[in-house]
C-alpha cells in the first residue's frame, strides 16, 4: 500500500517537473532586461528549473522532499513567466479585453472551422461590438464563416444595421433578416432609408416571414402591435399531455419563446396559457384543462402603448399574447420589449418635461434638432412677452417704487423652481397608476400646503435679508427697508403656495382632456409661474406700498 502511495506521489511530482521543465524552455522571463526589479527568485529556484529541464527525472526524484518540490516548481513556474510572487500584478490588467480576444480570433491564420467554433464561447452583443472594429474585408470574410443564422443574432445588436447590410447583397441581407425574430426584422428594416431596398429585400425573403413583418408594420408605431413578436409558441385546448409536449418539441425549432405555452380553443380564440414547467412534469394521463390557466392576461394589439405601460409592467410576466379584436393570438410581447416599451416612454417624457416635441438623439442633424425645440420655443416666447405685457400694466409701481423691481427676479425664480418641483411629483403620481379625483384633491392640497410652508420659511428669511441688505447697503430707513422687504416676503410666500397648485393641477387637468400629462414640460410650468409671480408680486406691491403705506 505504501509502496502505491510513493508512486502516486512520484508521478504527480513527476507532472510537475514537467510542467516546470516547459516553462523555463519555452518561455522566457516578461522583464528579462530589468530581472532584479521585476522578479524576486532565488537562484536555488532558477538552478532547480534548469536541472528539471534537462535531469533525468528518476535521478532528480530522490534529491528533492515534497514540501521543497512543491515550493521550487511554484518558484520555477513564476521565474519563467516573470512574476514575482511577493509582489503579484493585478490579474484584470492581464486579461485581455472581450473584444480583442474576439478580434484575434478572427484575424487569426486558424481554419474556418476552429474560428467558428471559438466564437461560440462568446456572446452576440459582445461580437456586434468587435464587428465594428473590423475593415469591410475582413467583416466579409467573416460572414461567410459564421453562416446566415449566426449573422441574424449579431445584426440584431447592431446599430446602424443598414451599413452592414449593404455588404451583404439584397439576397444574403434577405436570408439575414429573415432568420431573425419579427420585432428584431422590423426594427432592422425601418433602419433601411431606401423603400424601393427595403422592398425588394423583402420580396426576396420566404413568404412567412414577410407575412409576419409586414403583419406588425400594419401598426402604427404607438400601438402594442408594432412592438410585438410571432415568436411563441401554441397548442389547442382539446390536445393531450403527450401531443401537447410533441407539438411544444416541434414548434420550438422555430420560436425560442417556451415558457408560457399559450392555449387556443376550437375557434382558435386565446383561452389561456400554460407554463413550461407545469406541462413538464404533468403526467401523461393528466387532463390538459387541469394544467391550463384560463386567467392568463392577454393586451389587444390596437391598444396604445402608452395606455399599457402599467398593466404590463404589474403582470411582470416573461410575455404576454397579443390578440386581435376577434381574440386571435396574433403574436406575444416579451420582458425585453417591454423594457424597450417603459424606456421609450421614459425618454419621450423627459424630451417633453425639457421642451422638445421628440426625444433627441446625439447624431442627429442640426436642422432635426431645431424641428424638435422650435415649436415650444415659439409658445414660451409668446407666454414670456406676455409676462413682459404683465410688467408693463404695473409702470406706474415700478415709476413710485423703482427698487422693487431688484427683487423681482427673486420671487420668478422662486415660483418656477417650485412649480417644476410639484409638476415632477405629480407626473410620478399620475404614472403609477390611476388615482381617483378624491385622491387628486388631496394630492393638490397637500403640495399647496407643502408650498405654504415652505414659502413662510423662505418668505420670513426673505424678510430679513432684504430688510438688512435695503438698510445697511442701500442705506434705507428702518421703515422703509422692512416695508420694502415685507413686501417681497409675503409675495415669496403667496407666490410658492399659486406656483404649488400650478403645478400639481395642470398636468392633472390635461390628463383629464386626454393630453400626456408629460406635455405641462418644465419650462411651461416655469413660464406660467412667472406669470403667477409676477401677478402676485406687482398687485402686491401696489397694495401695500402704494395705497397702504403710500410709499
Amino acid at each position: 500500500m505504501e509502496d502505491k502511495e510513493v508512486l502516486f506521489e512520484n508521478v504527480k511530482v513527476e507532472a510537475e517537473l514537467e510542467k516546470a521543465a516547459e516553462a523555463v524552455e519555452v518561455k522566457e522571463p516578461k522583464n528579462s532586461e530589468n530581472n532584479e526589479k521585476s522578479v524576486a527568485v532565488s537562484e536555488e529556484t532558477k538552478e532547480f528549473a534548469k536541472e528539471a529541464a534537462g535531469a533525468d527525472r528518476e535521478d532528480a526524484l530522490p534529491k528533492l522532499n515534497g514540501d521543497k518540490i512543491a515550493d521550487n516548481i511554484s518558484d520555477a513556474v513564476a521565474y519563467s513567466e516573470g512574476e514575482a510572487q511577493e509582489e503579484p500584478e493585478d490579474q484584470n490588467a492581464e486579461e485581455k479585453d472581450v473584444t480583442e480576444e474576439i478580434l484575434d480570433i478572427i484575424l487569426s491564420d486558424k481554419p474556418e472551422s476552429f474560428i467558428r467554433s471559438e466564437l461560440d464561447n462568446y456572446h452576440e452583443n459582445d461580437m456586434a461590438e468587435a464587428l465594428t472594429k473590423l475593415s469591410k474585408g475582413d467583416r466579409i470574410r467573416l460572414y461567410r464563416i459564421l453562416g446566415n443564422e449566426k449573422i441574424s443574432e449579431i445584426f440584431a445588436y447592431l446599430d446602424d444595421v443598414s451599413d452592414y447590410l449593404e455588404e451583404l447583397g439584397l439576397e444574403k441581407a434577405a436570408d439575414v433578416i429573415e432568420n431573425m425574430d419579427a420585432d428584431d426584422a422590423v426594427d432592422v428594416l425601418e433602419e433601411i432609408e431606401d423603400d424601393e431596398t427595403r422592398e425588394q429585400i423583402i420580396s426576396l425573403m420566404e413568404p412567412e416571414a414577410s407575412e409576419d413583418i409586414r403583419l406588425i408594420t400594419s401598426y402604427d408605431d404607438d400601438k402594442i402591435g408594432s412592438m410585438m413578436t410571432t415568436n411563441y409558441v401554441s397548442i389547442p385546448r382539446n390536445a393531450t399531455v403527450k401531443s401537447a409536449m410533441r407539438s411544444l418539441i416541434e414548434q420550438a425549432g422555430e420560436n425560442d419563446n417556451i415558457n408560457t405555452i399559450y392555449v387556443y380553443d376550437e375557434e382558435e380564440k386565446y383561452y389561456g396559457a400554460i407554463e413550461l414547467r407545469d406541462l413538464i412534469v404533468a403526467r401523461k394521463d393528466t387532463d390538459l384543462e387541469a394544467i391550463i390557466s384560463t386567467g392568463y392576461p392577454c393586451i389587444n394589439a390596437n391598444e396604445k402603448i402608452s395606455d399599457s405601460i402599467e398593466d404590463l409592467k404589474a403582470y411582470a410576466e416573461d410575455s404576454l399574447p397579443v390578440v386581435d379584436d376577434d381574440r386571435h393570438i396574433i403574436g406575444v410581447i416579451t420582458s425585453t420589449d417591454i423594457v424597450e416599451a417603459v424606456d421609450d416612454e421614459l425618454g419621450e417624457d423627459y424630451a417633453k418635461l425639457a421642451g422638445l416635441t421628440e426625444e433627441a438623439d446625439i447624431n442627429e442633424k442640426i436642422t432635426d434638432s431645431m424641428r424638435k425645440r422650435l415649436p415650444w420655443l415659439v409658445l414660451l416666447l409668446l407666454l414670456a412677452m406676455g409676462v413682459s405685457g404683465v410688467v408693463g400694466l404695473f409702470e406706474n409701481v415700478v415709476k413710485e417704487v423703482a427698487i422693487i423691481v431688484s427683487f423681482q427676479s427673486l420671487i420668478l425664480g422662486m415660483a418656477g423652481n417650485v412649480g417644476t418641483q410639484s409638476l415632477a411629483v405629480t407626473i410620478r403620481v399620475l404614472m403609477d397608476g390611476n388615482i381617483s379625483a378624491r385622491e387628486k384633491a388631496g394630492f393638490i392640497f397637500k403640495e399647496m400646503r407643502v408650498g405654504a410652508f415652505n414659502g413662510l420659511l423662505l418668505g420670513t428669511l426673505a424678510f430679513v435679508a432684504v430688510g438688512a441688505y435695503m438698510h445697511f447697503v442701500k442705506e434705507g430707513a428702518w421703515g422703509y427697508s422692512f416695508a420694502i422687504s415685507g413686501c417681497v416676503g409675503m409675495s415669496l410666500c403667496l407666490a410658492m403656495i399659486i406656483s404649488s397648485f400650478v403645478g400639481a393641477a395642470v398636468p392633472m387637468l390635461l390628463q383629464k382632456l386626454k393630453f400626456d400629462p408629460a406635455v405641462a414640460s418644465g419650462p411651461l410650468i416655469t413660464t406660467m409661474n412667472d406669470l403667477v409671480a409676477v401677478v402676485t408680486y406687482y398687485s402686491l406691491a401696489n397694495l401695500l406700498l402704494i395705497h397702504l403705506l403710500g410709499l
